[in-house]
């Protein structure tokens, strides 16, 4: 992204960590047992749910199913389908772990959340959500772009509606660019669509992104 495209850097840094609500009844209780544990508290959930171990997937469940579910709704607007891919992405990992190498804190969440961008572009894939989607041919000239210092006071759920309410292409191309990071050469692939057209939609959608962002701002 080019320096003017700044406030975009800001959208996705403020989306990247969304959080759904809590997944389980007693999710205060155990939360407060989350944070008191060690730095080191990834590599054990790790070992745990290699082991099979229901304790350490449950934990792994709480502490990152908020997170997973934000991130798959970055691509699916319908929250219940949202759930459901988050439950069949947990399945996976559960049955993926002894493919997975622990490298310090974080990498568990890189791992869990590059499988469940796979999950989502799977479903999107089968269902063919690509190909019926409506495009928007005609979209709003960008004149003004957003101010950093206004994008960064908006509130993170305003944000996440906005990217919802684009069209599923813009939606996936937008993710996968701006906030997954992949290049257009990549998406390309992964989407089975040609690079300017990944490029095309990008571009599209940051101006749709931009005029919702002026209209919120404007009431």
């Amino acid at each position: 992204m080019c320096s003017a495209d700044v406030w975009v850097g800001v959208v996705c840094r403020k989306v990247k960590d969304y959080n759904e609500s809590p997944l389980v009844e007693d999710w205060e209780e155990f939360r407060g047992k989350l944070e008191n544990l060690s730095m080191s508290s990834e590599q054990r959930i790790v070992e745990g749910c290699r082991q099979g171990d229901n304790a350490a997937r449950k934990e792994l469940y709480v502490r990152y199913g908020g997170l997973m579910l934000g991130l798959i709704m970055r691509y699916v607007a319908d929250r219940e389908e949202a759930k459901d891919l988050l439950h069949d992405g947990f399945i996976m990992a559960y049955d993926k772990f002894d493919q997975f190498q622990w490298r310090g804190e974080g990498s568990l969440r890189a791992w869990l959340s590059r499988l469940f961008v796979n999950v989502t572009l799977n479903w999107m894939r089968q269902t063919k959500v690509m190909q019926s989607c409506v495009s928007i041919e005609e979209t709003p000239d960008l004149e003004d772009q957003p101010m950093v210092e206004e994008v960064n006071n908006l509130p993170q759920d305003v944000l996440l509606h906005f990217i919802a309410e684009l069209p599923t292409g813009y939606r996936t191309v937008f993710n996968l660019f701006a906030i997954e990071g992949h290049s257009h050469k990549e998406i390309a692939r992964m989407l089975h669509i040609k690079e300017r057209t990944s490029s095309s939609q990008f571009f599209k959608a940051k101006r749709i992104l931009a005029q919702k962002i002026h209209s919120y701002l404007s009431n």
